[in-house]
C-alpha cells in the first residue's frame, strides 16, 4: 500500500511516524520536513498546489492521500482529489465549513440543537464595539474564518474585547478571515478535546485529550497553535465522554448530512464540560497539533484500519484498540513565538532525546541550511513521552525537552503536571482549565 500525507507539520511527521510502523506501507509527504524523511519519501510539492499534488498521487501510484493540515482541507482539495478519482482521506470544502466559518458553525448549532454558548454575530465593526461597550460583562471574540491560530480573545473587560474587534475588523490582522465576528458568552468550565472518525452517518469515538494553548506556565501570555498536550485524560468521566457523544458528536455529523455535507474523515470538538453539560466551543475538521502527537502513540491498532473504516462506510463497526498507557507531548518554540518566531538557529541534540526509553521526537518547523538543521517555524519540535503514568510520561517528554538545544528556545514547564482528579467542577485550580480559551490550531 502507498500512502501519501499532505502537511509539514508535527502533525504530519506524527501521522507518517504511525504508518510507517504498520509496515508494508510505502509512505510519502509532500511537502514534509526533515524529520519525516527519516520515516517517509518526500515530495517536493508545495502545500498549496492541489492539483500539482493529484498529479504527484497518479505520479507515484498512490493508494491512499491523508490530508492533516486544515487550510487544504477549506480550499477543497479533497473535492479535486475526488474528481480526479483518488482516494482520500478528510472532508469536502464543503464539509471543512465546520472549521472554516465559525459563524457556519455556531448557526448549524443553532440550528439542530447542538450545546454550544450563546452567541452574536457581526459584520460591521461599529455595531460590534457598541454591542460589547454596553454588554458589562467578559467576552470571548472570534474571527469568523481560520486565523493562523490566533483569531480568538477571551476578553475580561469592555476595552479588550474593543481591541480584539478593532484588530480583527478594522485594522484586519487576519485579512478576510475577520470580514465577520463572533461574540459569544464565555463558560466556566474544563476543556477538553474529543475526537472522532466519521463516515457521514456513524462515529467512532477516540481517545480525548488536553491541550495547553498559552505560551507560558500557568496557562499566561497569548494563545498559540498549542503548547503541549497529554492523553488519555483521567479528570474526564466515561459518563461525560458519551454525553459528548450523544449530544454533540454524532448530532453535529447528522445535520451536516441533512444539510448536504456529509461529513467523512476525523472530527474534532473542543468541548466545555459545565454544570450544564458539555458546550461545543469549536469543530475541527482534523486531528489536532499536538493532540495527534499523544494520540498516535497509544493507537495500538493500524491507522491504515481506521481510514479504511471511514472510506468503506463501516465506521460503525469499527473499534480502535488504545495501548493500556499515557502520553505527555512537550513542543518547543522558537524565540518570539508566536508573534514573530526566529528562523535559523542551529538545533542539536535531536539523537540524544530521541534515544531515552519512550520517547519520541517529531519535526514541527525544521529546516536544513548547509547540511545544518535549523529551526524555521514557530513550534519547532515535539518532545513525546510514553509511560505506565502520566507522571513517567511527562518525566520522558521533559528529559527529552530538556536534551535538545537550539537559541531561544522556549517550552512550558507545567504540562500535564496538575492534579488529575477534581474534587469539585467549580475550582478550577488546574492549568488549562480554561473559560471559553479554545482557538484554532496552524503549523507554526
Amino acid at each position: 500500500m502507498r500512502v501519501l500525507v499532505i502537511g509539514s507539520g508535527g502533525r504530519e511527521h506524527a501521522i507518517a511516524w504511525k504508518l510507517h510502523q504498520e509496515g508494508e506501507i510505502a509512505t510519502f509527504c509532500a511537502p514534509g520536513n526533515p524529520g519525516i524523511a527519516d520515516v517517509a519519501t518526500r515530495l517536493p510539492v508545495p502545500l498549496d498546489n492541489w492539483r500539482a499534488l493529484a498529479d504527484a498521487a497518479e505520479q507515484y501510484k498512490i493508494d491512499l492521500t491523508i490530508v492533516g493540515p486544515e487550510a487544504p482541507l477549506a480550499s477543497g482539495i479533497v473535492d479535486v482529489f475526488v474528481q480526479r478519482g483518488l482516494r482520500v482521506f478528510g472532508p469536502t470544502q464543503a464539509a471543512a465549513m465546520l472549521e472554516s466559518s465559525k459563524v457556519f458553525m455556531k448557526t448549524l448549532c443553532r440550528r439542530h440543537g447542538i450545546p454550544t454558548a450563546p452567541f452574536r454575530i457581526f459584520d460591521n465593526a461599529d455595531e460590534a464595539i457598541d454591542f460589547v461597550r454596553h454588554a458589562g460583562r467578559p467576552l470571548v471574540v472570534k474571527a469568523d474564518g481560520l486565523a493562523a491560530g490566533k483569531g480568538v480573545t477571551v476578553a475580561a473587560t469592555a476595552q479588550a474585547a474593543v481591541a480584539a474587534v478593532q484588530e480583527i475588523m478594522v485594522a484586519q490582522k487576519f485579512g478576510a478571515a475577520g470580514s465577520r465576528v463572533i461574540i459569544e458568552e464565555v463558560l466556566e468550565g474544563e476543556e477538553v478535546s474529543v475526537f472522532a472518525l466519521a463516515d457521514g452517518v456513524a462515529v467512532a469515538p477516540w481517545l480525548p485529550a488536553h491541550d495547553y494553548k498559552r505560551l507560558r506556565d500557568g496557562d499566561l501570555g497569548p494563545n498559540t497553535g498549542g503548547m503541549g498536550a497529554y492523553s488519555p485524560v483521567p479528570w474526564v468521566e466515561p459518563e461525560e465522554l458519551e454525553a459528548i457523544v450523544d449530544e454533540v458528536l454524532e448530532p453535529a455529523v447528522w445535520a451536516m448530512a441533512q444539510e448536504g455535507r456529509a461529513y467523512l474523515g476525523w472530527l474534532f470538538a473542543g468541548v466545555m464540560l459545565t454544570a450544564d453539560g458539555p458546550q461545543v466551543l469549536e469543530f475541527n475538521v482534523r486531528l489536532g497539533d499536538p493532540e495527534a502527537q499523544v494520540l498516535l502513540p497509544l493507537l495500538e491498532s493500524p491507522l491504515s484500519e481506521a481510514t479504511a473504516a471511514v472510506l468503506e462506510n463501516r465506521v460503525d463497526r469499527y473499534l480502535p484498540r488504545w495501548r493500556g498507557e499515557h502520553a505527555v507531548c512537550v513542543v518547543l518554540a522558537a524565540e518570539g513565538y508566536p508573534n514573530a518566531p526566529r528562523s535559523g538557529a542551529p538545533i542539536s541534540g535531536i539523537p540524544e532525546a530521541a534515544a531515552g526509553e519512550g520517547t519520541l521526537i517529531f519535526h514541527a518547523g525544521t529546516g536544513m541550511k548547509n547540511g545544518q538543521l535549523i529551526t524555521a517555524g514557530g513550534r519547532v519540535l515535539d518532545a513525546v513521552g510514553v509511560g505506565s503514568t502520566l507522571a513517567a510520561a511527562a518525566e520522558r517528554a521533559y528529559r527529552a525537552a530538556d536534551r535538545v538545544q537550539f537559541e531561544g528556545k522556549a517550552f512550558r514547564r507545567d504540562i500535564a503536571g496538575t492534579p488529575l482528579i477534581r474534587s469539585d467542577r467549580s475550582a478550577l485550580s488546574r492549568p488549562g482549565a480554561a473559560r471559553g480559551d479554545h482557538r484554532e490550531e496552524n503549523e507554526g
